[in-house]
């Protein structure tokens, strides 16, 4: 619920703008049509919105060919009434963005999609992405409130990411996964909520993978185009040395 806060607070400030968020789907899945669909034996619910992280979720879901159903808010069963939350029909309910993620993974590991060492890999970066990255990503007030990011400035986990990637396209050797899609997101929220931010300078690597992972369709179908496009060029404004958007999308 943090990204509603914080949406809002930008919404606020740059109303005249909104013509330029993606439009809301009637469905939260958004799998091209083009694609084949992971055949699962029960029915996945995403009860979310495009102002949390369920774009994330769709996005997850979308690299993995699983279809899912938006579910009716009114009756979302997440205990503190938040989003995202995920459903199936065997009563399983899963809440917050990395156990989601996890729980995504778990479907792709029974279709035989992943092995046990990509697996493991893949679940650590989630967690990691969840417990170190986001309160770098995003610095709060006493109460929880989002002011800024801590991307402006030096920070040794980052520099450390930064070298991972000038040595790997992506975060498990095998390619893109679900690993990608956690720690992405994070880096990819910092320059949609803070488009100000220059990262290039000091973390090269990190920009050529956040744009890597932006540039994909899965993404695309998750936060839609406005927003794909909106990043793309700002990263590559970074790398071009061009001057800075204040309100970015908004």
């Amino acid at each position: 619920m943090r990204f509603v806060g914080l949406l809002l607070q930008i919404l606020a400030f740059a109303s005249s703008a909104t013509a330029l968020l993606p439009a809301r789907s009637s469905s939260v899945s958004c799998v091209p049509s083009s694609r084949s669909i992971t055949s699962l034996s029960m029915t996945l619910t995403l009860y979310g919105s495009s102002g949390s992280r369920s774009p994330l979720v769709n996005w997850a879901a979308n690299e993995l060919n699983i279809r899912l159903e938006a579910g009716d808010l009114s009756k979302n069963p997440h205990p503190f009434g938040q989003i995202p939350c995920l459903t199936d029909d065997n009563g399983v309910v899963v809440f917050e963005s990395g156990a989601i993620l996890n729980y995504l993974q778990s479907k792709a590991n029974d279709k035989g999609i992943h092995g046990d060492a990509k697996s493991a890999a893949v679940t650590s970066w989630i967690s990691w992405a969840n417990a170190s990255l986001d309160p770098i990503c995003f610095l709060e007030t006493p109460d929880g409130k989002v002011y800024d990011t801590g991307l402006r400035m030096s920070n040794r986990r980052i520099e450390k990411l930064n070298q991972l990637l000038s040595k790997s396209s992506y975060l498990v050797p095998e390619g893109f996964s679900l690993a990608d899609v956690a720690v992405a997101s994070y880096l990819l929220y910092v320059v949609q909520f803070f488009p100000d931010v220059e990262l290039y300078s000091k973390w090269p690597h990190i920009v050529r993978y956040m744009k890597d992972c932006a540039s994909r369709e899965g993404y695309r179908n998750a936060f839609g185009s406005n927003v794909q496009g909106f990043l793309l060029d700002r990263l590559n404004e970074m790398e071009t040395g061009k001057g800075k958007k204040l309100f970015g999308m908004f």
